[in-house]
């Protein structure tokens, strides 16, 4: 499994890299690497023998290559699930390669704490590299953690429930609003908020989340059922839709009906199925989505507020990453 975090490692090695506009979607990362206008990859050897890693000198900032075993993990960072089969394979390319990307880094007395690509660092270790290339950066605890949400919301490496305690921990520890929250990741308010509210879900209901055997679109409707254990363990069993369980969910709190079934409009259930695409795309893109039917044609509208959330479209759109 190729991680979002590093050039495609078998393209790279003949590929220049091309420096792109900067944007607020990306300004954590792209504030942190702007200035590093190269032509070709950064490359660190598996042989490397740098002299440039004695942390003393951590209050000098940039691009350095730092030993390994002066690097810690950030006790706080968001991510916090590594596939030990895809650190392999990534450590496997890294004994041929070297590290292609630089990791961030933070001084922090005589070592260095991971702000950005611990992934790599793990990786590294895996392959038994010495030294890492690393951005060596003066940032606090908020302008790390924010960064360290941006980097992986970025590249898709967090599930919803860690996403949604990091930008817990966000309000709490640094008391962001939602509004605030949004615009630091790039998404919608609304957006925002629906992953907070997953917290509400049981434990065991979120660890059903985490392990990817329930959606987003799932854990979503499981917020406001009656019985969201039972109803969760329901919909891996019998293998249910997210249509399925709103439906069940609706009945469980309108109770019984004595509404006729030809009383519902064939259009309901079109719109129902409508709703149900609109809901997914949006947690996909993290943005607003709205679709208008006109039979067998209509029109889909993707809604943002600034030019950042456009980039985020088209990156999405494109399959291009950050």
């Amino acid at each position: 499994m190729a991680d979002d975090n590093i050039l495609n490692e078998k393209e790279m090695p003949e590929k220049k890299v091309s420096a792109k506009r900067a944007t607020g979607l990306g300004r954590g990362l792209n504030s942190l690497f702007g200035e590093i206008q190269r032509e070709e990859p950064i490359i660190s050897s598996p042989a490397s023998g740098d002299s440039s890693d004695d942390p003393e000198n951590g209050t000098i900032e940039g691009l350095r290559s730092i030993a390994i075993s002066d690097i810690r993990p950030n006790p706080d960072q968001p991510r916090q699930r590594f596939d030990n089969a895809a650190l392999d394979e990534l450590a496997d390319s890294m004994k041929v390669r070297g590290v292609i990307q630089p990791i961030v880094v933070r001084p922090q007395g005589k070592t260095f704490q991971i702000v950005a690509g611990e992934r790599r660092w793990r990786a590294a270790q895996r392959a038994r590299l010495h030294h890492i290339p690393a951005v060596v950066r003066q940032l606090s605890d908020e302008a790390t953690f924010e960064i360290a949400i941006v980097e992986n919301v970025q590249r898709k490496d967090l599930n919803v429930i860690e996403e949604a305690e990091a930008y817990i921990k966000l309000c709490n520890d640094f008391g962001h609003s939602q509004a605030r929250l949004a615009e630091i990741v790039g998404k919608s308010r609304s957006h925002v908020a629906n992953l907070m509210r997953l917290l509400e879900l049981p434990a065991s209901v979120r660890a059903l989340v985490v392990d990817e055997k329930l959606s987003m679109g799932h854990a979503r409707a499981l917020i406001n059922a009656p019985n969201p254990e039972e109803l969760g363990q329901q919909i891996v069993k019998q293998k249910l839709s997210v249509r399925d369980v709103e439906k069940r969910v609706r009945k469980a709190l309108s109770g019984p009906t004595t509404k006729s079934p030809k009383a519902k409009a064939h259009g309901s259930e079109a719109d129902a199925d409508i709703r149900a695409v609109e809901n997914h795309l949006g947690d996909l893109l993290g943005l607003k989505v709205s679709i208008s039917s006109m039979g067998q044609a209509g029109a889909m509208t993707i809604e943002y507020s600034n030019l950042d959330q456009l980039d985020l479209i088209c990156q999405r759109l494109t399959g291009e990453h950050i």
